[in-house]
């Protein structure tokens, strides 16, 4: 079977900048005539790369939409593409712009916007997974087999993520970064956030805002800011560190020992030039590049220079996003695209329950699940087993559709996601046990938590597969 190529764009809504690129990614089937399919991304190439812009506000709390939305319809046409040509791709909103007040809407307004099957995401630890491929920290983990951190350093947060061998095994953020003291081309201090004001009092600085800038005050809380940095890729703790963590973030604790450090975003690439001009940006961004060249990070671990600096968000978001199904699937009923499934994981005592045909908890479970997302439809992952037998297959089968007909809405389709090589037997048998009564898809080989959603694209490969994004959707 002949390899398909489809178009992807990235769209990165940072606290400082707004980028868009175009990647091309190519689908094939490497198994062989005789084999079961095997389908996967051979290759990811970017083919355009946009400007980098500054991020338009309408004040403090809200993001210019009509002028982000004119930003990337510029980029589309420079790039000679129409929405309608984009096979798939993400729109990411990250550091600050995260917590703007219409930062959904404009999330969702982009997505619709730039094609059938662009997705919405938002969240500082996808944020940090989607910088670190984009940088090249992935992939060095996976050539070396080893331990690779990256940070991406952008004007509100710097996302850190540790790498072991190809797997993502720490990840977190603090509100540390470029943009996070700015002053006036004249010399005045006009913003000290939050975070940088607890750094400053702890190191003992009187930066404050509408006050003449002192250097070597800002040098001082630029290194207190390398430092926590390096004290954060180490696993050290502290009570600073933990005042400056980004809410709904979680904890970076890193199971090995890093072996090779990566700097991405904005302030990486003043970093990896050696940037001297400080007045440059009206931030610290420079001065923080200078501190962490000065830091224990040179000393103590060797730093590696990655393909992409300050455009590792975007580029990660292009062409790290999607992913594609295992090969033995179902769908009932081309349902396709389907975007934001939120999933519900059961854990493997749980499953065993199903498994046993006790459906009082899948019952409670859905039922509450419904509720709270105020919705009328969700992605039920399970664990999955091998090589099930028969009889145990159709005992699951017939526990989900006791609990669909019990709660779900009427009509409403079922989708169900396993990690292991089931989903088509599984499938099949729900849609019987169901009367093929409503629509289900079941996919496999997808690997989703709690509280993650999930977005289905069009098949592919004469139907042997399906795009897969699985994303947060997390704003401040």
């Amino acid at each position: 079977m002949a390899a398909e190529q489809f178009l992807s764009v990235g769209i990165d809504i940072g606290t400082s900048t707004t980028q868009v690129v175009f990647s091309c990614l190519t689908v094939e089937n490497k198994a062989g005539y005789f084999s079961a399919p095997r389908v996967s991304i051979v290759d990811k190439r970017v083919v355009y790369t946009g400007e980098i812009h500054r991020t338009p506000l309408l004040n403090s709390v809200r993001i210019d939409a009509q002028a982000v939305q004119r930003i990337v319809a510029g980029e589309f046409a420079r790039a000679g593409y129409m929405p309608a040509q984009i096979g798939t791709g993400a729109v990411i909103i990250t550091g600050e712009s995260a917590r703007k007040e219409n930062a959904r809407a404009v999330l969702e307004k982009l997505s619709n916007f730039a094609g059938e099957f662009v997705v919405s995401t938002a969240g500082p630890d996808l944020e940090a997974v989607i910088a670190g491929k984009g940088s090249g920290a992935w992939q060095y983990s996976v050539d070396n087999a080893c331990a690779a951190v990256n940070i991406d350093i952008g004007g509100g947060t710097s996302n850190i993520v540790q790498f072991y061998d190809g797997r993502a095994v720490a990840r977190g953020c603090v509100d540390i970064g470029g943009g996070q003291i700015c002053f006036s081309p004249d010399g005045v201090l006009t913003y000290l956030s939050p975070s940088a004001r607890a750094i400053a009092d702890a190191c003992g600085s009187a930066l404050r805002e509408g006050t003449r800038v002192d250097k070597a005050e800002l040098c001082k809380v630029c290194e207190a800011m390398a430092e926590l940095l390096f004290q954060l890729t180490a696993g050290e703790r502290s009570v600073l560190l933990d005042r400056v963590r980004t809410a709904e973030s979680s904890p970076f604790i890193p199971p090995y020992p890093t072996q090779a450090v990566f700097f991405s975003g904005g302030v990486a690439r003043c970093f990896y030039e050696n940037e001297t001009e400080i007045e440059k940006y009206g931030d610290i961004g420079v001065i923080l590049a200078q501190k962490l060249r000065k830091s224990r990070f040179c000393s103590e671990y060797r730093i590696v220079s990655g393909c992409e600096t300050i455009r590792a968000t975007v580029v990660g978001a292009g062409c790290y996003t999607t992913g594609i199904s295992g090969s033995t699937i179902f769908y009932s009923a081309p349902l396709f695209p389907q975007k934001n499934l939120p999933v519900l994981k059961l854990s493997m005592r749980e499953q065993d329950a199903c498994f046993a045909g006790e459906s009082a908890t899948l019952v409670e479970q859905l039922g509450w699940f419904l509720a709270q997302t105020d919705g009328e439809k969700l992605l039920l992952a399970l664990p999955g087993r091998s090589n099930p037998t028969y009889d145990a297959l159709k005992r699951l089968a017939e526990t989900i559709a006791v609990a669909v007909r019990q709660v779900y809405p009427l009509g409403a389709p079922v989708f169900l996601a396993v990690e292991t090589d089931m989903a088509k037997a599984l499938g099949q048998a729900v849609f019987a046990a169901l009367q093929s009564a409503r629509p289900v898809v079941s996919i496999d080989a997808v690997q989703v938590e709690q509280n993650d959603y999930i977005d289905l694209g069009r098949p592919l490969m004469d139907g042997l597969v399906i795009p897969v994004v699985v994303k947060t959707l997390i704003f401040g």
